[in-house]
């Protein structure tokens, strides 16, 4: 990556006889224009006032008027993340910028390439704390690809190229391009396409051969092998080729939180997600194999738990776009830096060479975890305060609504059922904030969605905490035709903040409660809200009126709809692998507890 400096911005081309002479703002609306940019989410304040007047007479980019600039930069994530194209946000300076900051941050660890550009005061002002000025550029070095601090309206079509370039390539991510006023309005030849200079920024697509053969013999000789596959996999694109190798090797398949729809939950192969509250034949897969093939994944501390106890006798084979990720973690065997779109299809004929036409014998293992899926199927208990199953009211909506659909869920228990109870068999069809865990992130995520895919059902699954944070953008999606559907889990609580509470914490629940649903006096009543905004408000408290609701969600498409499903607040995620412990808790509890079996 090139260093994230103010100095990088490239060097606009020579000056051209026949270069037409247009403003800077100019110069950024008919970049994008060209870039083949249709879609922007944005609100306008003083220092990015010149880029929005010749924005209202763009005939092909459809500017959307958000309610907050936080609902701008995730409603950019969802885009991308559904679409794989690149979000673009737009925001003003100080208070404008900083409020992206929390998007681009979500953007920069889920790896979604986004495109932030800000309006900065003049470059005159600059450094004298001017009305709004924030050092946006410095704020964000830390969780941007790079960022990008223009004063001159030469440099504008180079560095809005640029920054497309950075985010879609490579490991996608967000980069920021914050430009002065000054430089908005200045006048300067505008030259298409611009010469793009990225010294030292070259990603590597091509990996090695002979770490290509290193690891397909190593899955040859594997008896426990497994396909450890995670978002890197959806972001590259790599679905169809994962798919191809997994069928090849016959191995066992785990889909991180972010990699959920990476590979068909129907597969046979696939155990399910690991981690944290991931299925327990996918947390023993790993746990006790002897050989992990990670794919696009980081080894985070929600799937390894206590990484110096995890998969304590596997080799690691580690693929990856970014060098940065390989044996940062965990050391790999085999490390091989490349794109997996490129490096599966490799594999799976450098495997093919190495085994003929007999495949390795790994049906001890399959025996195994077939029973685990035997022994430990993902369930739940029903409530026993008389209020709905959360479960069961995300499952209904999956398999109500079906897999071409999108799902975008905010962050906490609701996050977890919603990634455990529905089926999904395809690629962008699951939208989260995994890395950083961004309540709020839902709403405005599906909005996105729905913007890039128009002809999809998008569903925002959201709990009544993370709601609250975000749920403004209903206005943005009555007012623009976006209509997607809203689920609050209503559990009138901190959900997962809860769940450790009891579980931690000696159910001293400091703090957690929110007085949303069932036995409160409902602040603030979702149904009056979504009606507020123009919204189709629907609550439903009875189990019996669950399908009712989502199939009239699924009818209704003049307007968002919010359904207010009052569940009960007893409901805890399970299995849950507690923070800082080995994986191989799940077995232990498994052999020591009496109702561990019940909750998991």
């Amino acid at each position: 990556m090139p260093d994230a400096s103010a100095s990088a911005v490239p060097r606009p081309p020579a000056r051209t006889a026949s270069a037409p002479v247009l403003t800077g703002a100019e110069a950024v609306v008919r970049s994008l224009e060209l870039i083949g940019v249709t879609d922007v989410f944005g609100l306008p304040g003083g220092a990015i006032l010149p880029v929005y007047d010749p924005l209202m007479d763009s005939s092909g980019i459809r500017h959307i008027l958000v309610r907050h600039e936080q609902g701008a930069g995730h409603a950019a994530e969802g885009y991308a993340s559904a679409s794989n194209k690149v979000g673009v946000c737009i925001a003003t300076s100080g208070p404008g910028a900083t409020n992206l900051v929390t998007a681009i941050a979500d953007a920069y660890m889920d790896s979604v390439p986004m495109v932030a550009i800000t309006g900065q005061v003049f470059s005159t002002l600059m450094g004298t704390d001017a009305f709004q000025e924030a050092d946006i550029v410095g704020i964000t070095m830390p969780i941007t690809k790079h960022s990008f601090l223009v004063k001159d309206a030469e440099e504008i079509p180079g560095a809005i190229a640029a920054a497309f370039e950075i985010a879609s390539t490579g490991r996608p991510g967000p980069v920021l391009v914050d430009i002065t006023k000054d430089a908005q309005q200045a006048e300067a030849p505008f030259i298409w396409p611009p010469k793009i200079d990225l010294p030292g920024y070259r990603p590597v697509t091509k990996a090695h051969g002979k770490q290509i053969q290193a690891a397909a013999q190593l899955i040859a000789d594997a008896k426990k092998p497994v396909l450890y596959v995670g978002g890197g996999v959806i972001r590259a694109k790599a679905s169809q080729e994962l798919l191809t190798l997994a069928e090849s090797t016959g191995a066992p398949v785990v889909t991180t939180l972010m990699a959920r729809g990476a590979f068909p939950d129907s597969h046979e192969q696939h155990l399910g997600m690991p981690g944290m509250h991931g299925t327990v034949p996918a947390v023993l897969a790993l746990q006790e194999s002897d050989l992990i093939v990670a794919l696009g994944a980081r080894f985070d501390d929600r799937v390894t738990g206590k990484a110096s106890l995890f998969a304590p006798n596997a080799q690691v084979v580690h693929v990856d776009i970014d060098p940065a990720e390989i044996s940062k973690i965990r050391t790999a065997d085999v490390p091989i830096v490349g794109d997996l779109a490129e490096v599966l299809v490799d594999l799976d004929a450098a495997f093919r060479g190495t085994v003929g036409t007999t495949k390795p014998d790994i049906s001890d293992w399959w025996s195994y975890l077939d029973g685990l899926r035997d022994e430990f199927p993902l369930g739940y208990t029903e409530p026993s305060d008389g209020l709905m199953s959360p479960q069961k009211v995300i499952q209904r909506i999956g398999e109500l609504t079906g897999p071409e659909a999108v799902y975008a869920a905010g962050v906490g228990q609701h996050q977890m059922w919603t990634a455990q109870f529905i089926k999904y068999e395809r690629p962008n069809s699951w939208l989260n904030s995994g890395g950083a865990g961004t309540m709020g992130y839902s709403v405005p995520a599906a909005m996105g969605a729905k913007v890039a895919e128009p002809d999809r059902v998008v569903w925002a699954i959201d709990g009544d905490g993370c709601f609250q944070m975000t749920n403004q953008e209903l206005a943005t999606c009555a007012i623009n035709n976006i209509p997607i559907k809203v689920a609050i889990i209503n559990n009138s609580s901190l959900g997962m903040v809860k769940q450790w509470q009891t579980l931690f914490y000696g159910s001293r629940y400091s703090n957690t409660e929110l007085n949303t649903g069932a036995g409160s006096v409902r602040i603030p009543d979702f149904v009056k809200l979504a009606d507020a905004y123009g919204c189709l408000g629907i609550r439903v408290e009875k189990e019996e009126d669950i399908d009712a609701a989502i199939k009239l969600a699924l009818e209704t498409n003049d307007r968002p709809v919010v359904i207010d499903f009052v569940v009960s607040a007893d409901a805890m995620v399970w299995p849950m692998v507690p923070q800082g412990v080995s994986n191989s808790f799940i077995q232990y509890a498994r052999d020591h507890a009496p109702s561990f079996d019940e909750e998991i």
